[in-house]
C-alpha cells in the first residue's frame, strides 16, 4: 500500500464586507480548494504555504485553530491523508500556476458549496466558513 500526504487550504479574503473563498478550476477539469504533495522534511504548514504560493502567487497568513483532515483511495493500493488549514489572504491579485490550475476564481461561501466538485471539499469548506463565523 502506499500512503501519500498532501496539505493545503481554505483560503478567504473580505471585499465589501463579504467573505470570499478561493476555488481553483484544475486543468484535469475539476473544481478543488488549493492543495499539494508534502515533500521531505517540510512541516505541514510549510507543504500548505509552499503549495498556496505555486499555485496562487499568493502568500497568506494561516488562522489558529483550524486544521481538518479527509482520507481517500486515490488511486487502487494507495491511501491518501489531505491536511486542510485556514488561510486569510490580504490580497485578491492572485496567478494561476498554468500547469495545474486553469483559473482561479473568488467566491462566497454559497457559490464555493455549489462549485467545488467533491463532497469532501464541501465538508471542509462548510467548517471553515462555520468556523470564522464563530470567531466573529
Amino acid at each position: 500500500m502506499i500512503y501519500e500526504k498532501s496539505c493545503g487550504a481554505v483560503i478567504y479574503t473580505e471585499q465589501d464586507g463579504k467573505r470570499l473563498y478561493l476555488v481553483e478550476v484544475m486543468q484535469k477539469g475539476h473544481f478543488s480548494m488549493c492543495k499539494g504533495h508534502m515533500e521531505k522534511g517540510e512541516s505541514e504548514h510549510q507543504t500548505a504555504g509552499r503549495e498556496i504560493l505555486e499555485e496562487t502567487g499568493l502568500s497568506v497568513e494561516f488562522i489558529d485553530g483550524f486544521r481538518e483532515c479527509i482520507e481517500y483511495s486515490p488511486y487502487e493500493n494507495c491511501w491518501k491523508t489531505v491536511v486542510f488549514f485556514l488561510a486569510h489572504a490580504n490580497s485578491m491579485d492572485v496567478t494561476a500556476q498554468e500547469e495545474e490550475v486553469r483559473e482561479i476564481r473568488w467566491l462566497s461561501v454559497e457559490e464555493a458549496l455549489e462549485t467545488l466538485t467533491y463532497d469532501s471539499d464541501w465538508d471542509i469548506l462548510r467548517k471553515a466558513e462555520e468556523f470564522n463565523a464563530a470567531s466573529l
